[in-house]
């Protein structure tokens, strides 16, 4: 999320950094072809779709490494430009210092220009080094490096097996007042350097003019503004077709994944109907920032993650995670309950991107903390479900509370750490053992302070042990796990003082679980073809059209193809377009819209079960676009709210339990008039009408279907009297 000091400004040119020149030159014109070529992305790293065995790194670019000018590591709590680029990036990868942690995937600052004005906040100077304050977003950030620099970050990724994830915030521009033109750069928007307009004086209706938001209702945090941000009208045809091109520039780079910041803040609606722009363009992976403080439990946050098309940051896990091994104030009961509520309310779960701390959050690492603390909630995040991001320096215990100090530069590049040596341990086992990508979690033993739990796909398992009390053993016993008879090391090698080898006879010896000990035993032994049971653990994308590509991710398929099972029914083996024992990919097949289960029948003829879930795909019922639904004079009883049903599955296909809503009513209209953006089929007659609904209770409004002619391109409205 961008930053969010505000208070009086006063602007000021030139500086912004110490390490670079005041002002770069406007970056060069992106120069990408308009029509059909060969491109960068047609050698994308390994599975752009499945994360689940993967480790991101994120990595806040200005201040990671330096490449054409020297990091300045000298002004501590800075909020300017330190120099950090993707050459430096390139030369770590070079010099081999990720492949050694272990992560596959690196996660980096938005990669768009940004203005170069430096705003000063109650004393204090500001700049867009964390790349959240865009102008242009089909051009580079020159601080970071042009676009033949960023061609070779993703190329020397590539070559490592690394993805590349960008950061992308199509919520806002920059900081703007709606009275003053001459604050910062008047959040202007350029498309290739062509100037599309400015917040003052906004007679195209690009951006919302409703003030700031106060959080405390969904409709206020999409329609104001995320504090003095230049908020952008998605509803425009011109900014939806802006960001379906910007975004599409950058796919066509070779991007492996993108992190949509702000999410919360944007049109559920707008956000499907661009998202199913990248799903037909190039599919990769996309996780979205839902920003969750406390309570951490939001209904409306997994109800997103479920429909929306993309996955999230798993806030929800985060903050008990630190409230467990940082902070103390919960127990392993209260995580242990956090993993199965999470389990039963996300149906995707193991696709959701977990992590301890981020550039939104004081760093895990502080001055109560002791570095065993970050060493046992890396092992813990490391082996749960979820796809786990470490931010970077962790690694090297780095601390520091709200930006800026949580956003030092890199302080260190050892590899001798125990956080490091911990992190390159399981990132290793997460990639050997399917059980940590796609198993179910069961509690095998608990305590306040102690943990002992299994993850288990298939004949996967991987059993793992955490102490958190730095003074006192926790006694294990009894015991009972998935394990096969054996003899079974510890995966972290006796690092983090656990038991060095473990045995099992389907119980576990009893044990003394050391004071600050973790330890995982596991077996990933592979049980031959015709007696293998087919697994599916992921589905990906979430969604897409007919005619698209979809990757199943799982175990037991079998080295020879048998058949792709899509709602029940086989796939023509045309459809099949490779096949491994544990990746599959398959065309989307010509059915109605609707969701349905994707599955595997190997050639041995047994058919896949998904034991996590998540083997779910949304079939659109064609290409997307946004309409605004307007109903009017639609009076309300009590707890009623109003919904929209229609005849495509976009719609809910009639089902009142599926209906679109509920609908707002305060911004940009007011009660009793209602209005919701919504993701339906482009160029389509749609059937549809509106309903007012309060749990179970339905009222369906009175007459005929409505029917609309939707657009081949661009937005629409609908307005309609309430009947």
């Amino acid at each position: 999320m961008s930053d969010t000091s505000r208070t009086s400004p006063v602007v000021s040119r030139p500086p912004g950094t110490a390490a670079l020149p005041a002002r770069l030159p406007r970056p060069a014109p992106n120069g990408l072809p308009d029509s059909p070529g060969p491109k960068e992305a047609e050698l994308l790293a390994p599975d752009p779709l499945n994360y689940c065995s993967d480790v991101i790194y994120q990595i806040c670019t200005d201040r990671f490494a330096g490449g054409r000018f020297p990091l300045d590591t000298s002004p501590a709590g800075t909020k300017l430009y330190c120099g950090g680029d993707w050459p430096g990036l390139v030369g770590k990868l070079e010099d081999g210092y990720f492949s050694r942690l272990g992560v596959t995937a690196l996660w980096i600052s938005q990669p768009v220009d940004n203005i170069d004005a430096v705003v000063d906040y109650e004393g204090v100077k500001h700049t867009s080094y964390h790349g959240y304050w865009a102008r242009d977003f089909k051009r580079t950030n020159a601080r970071f490096g042009s676009f033949d620099d960023f061609r070779r970050l993703v190329a020397a990724a590539r070559a490592r097996g690394i993805k590349i994830v960008i950061d992308f915030a199509p919520n806002h521009t920059s900081p703007a007042m709606e009275t003053d033109p001459s604050f910062a750069e008047n959040g202007r928007l350029y498309d290739d350097g062509r100037l599309l307009g400015g917040y003052t004086g906004d007679e195209q209706g690009l951006f919302h003019h409703n003030g700031g938001t106060d959080f405390l209702t969904t409709e206020n945090d999409i329609y104001r503004n995320l504090y003095d941000m230049a908020d952008l009208n998605h509803h425009h045809p011109a900014i939806d077709r802006y960001f379906k091109e910007a975004i599409r520039l950058w796919l066509d780079l070779g991007i492996d994944g993108i992190r949509v910041d702000a999410v919360k803040h944007m049109p559920a609606g707008w956000q499907k109907n661009w998202l199913a722009s990248i799903y037909g363009c190039r599919p990769v992976f996309v996780f979205g920032e839902w920003f969750l403080g406390s309570p951490d439990a939001d209904p409306e946050h997994a109800k997103f993650a479920n429909e929306s098309g993309m996955s999230l940051l798993d806030f929800r896990l985060s903050q008990q995670v630190r409230r467990v091994f940082r902070d103390r104030t919960a127990t392993m009961y209260d995580l242990d309950e956090t993993i199965l509520a999470t389990a039963s309310d996300y149906e995707r779960a193991n696709s959701l991107v977990t992590f301890l701390d981020s550039h939104d959050m004081a760093r895990f690492k502080a001055d109560h903390v002791p570095d065993r603390s970050v060493e046992l909630a890396l092992v813990f995040l490391l082996a749960s479900r979820g796809v786990p991001a470490v931010y970077y320096g962790t690694e090297q215990y780095m601390s520091g509370e709200k930006d800026p100090h949580n956003r030092e530069t890199m302080r260190s590049f050892s590899e001798t750490t125990t956080a490091f040596r911990a992190i390159r341990a399981m990132a290793a086992l997460r990639k050997r053992n399917p059980a940590l990508a796609y198993g179910t979690t069961r509690r095998l033993s608990i305590g306040r302070d102690a943990y002992v739990f299994e993850r288990r796909f298939g004949s996967s398992v991987a059993v793992v042990a955490i102490n958190r009390d730095l003074e006192r053993s926790f006694p294990v016993r009894g015991l009972v796990s998935s394990l096969p008879t054996g003899l079974y090391p510890d995966a972290l090698e006796g690092l983090l003082g656990g038991r060095p080898t473990m045995s099992a006879d389907g119980r576990l010896p009893d044990f003394e679980l050391g004071p600050g000990a973790a330890a995982v035993w596991h077996d990933a032994r592979v049980a031959p073809p015709e007696e293998a049971e087919p697994l599916v653990g992921h589905v990906g994308p979430p969604m897409g059209r007919a005619g698209g590509e979809l990757a199943i991710g799982g175990s037991g398929f079998g080295p020879r193809p048998g058949a792709v099972l899509f709602g029940g029914a086989e796939l023509p083996d045309d459809h099949v377009l490779s096949w491994s024992d544990s990746a599959i990919r398959a065309r989307v097949p010509g059915v109605p819209g609707g969701r349905y289960e994707a599955g595997v029948r190997t050639a041995a003829g047994r058919e896949s079960r998904s034991p996590a879930g998540g083997g779910f795909f949304e079939v659109l019922s064609g290409e997307q676009m946004a309409v605004r639904f307007v109903v009017r004079r639609a009076w309300t009883e009590w707890g009623e709210n109003v919904f929209v049903a229609g005849d495509v599955s976009e719609l809910g296909g009639w089902n009142p339990e599926r209906a679109i809503g509920p609908f707002a009513n305060q911004v940009l209209f007011a009660y009793p008039d209602w209005y919701c953006d919504v993701s339906v089929p482009a160029g389509a007659e749609i059937r549809f009408k509106f309903l007012k609904r309060n749990g179970s209770s339905v009222r369906w409004e009175s007459g005929p279907d409505r029917r609309f002619r939707t657009p081949r391109s661009g937005t629409a409205t609908v307005t309609c009297d309430w009947r």
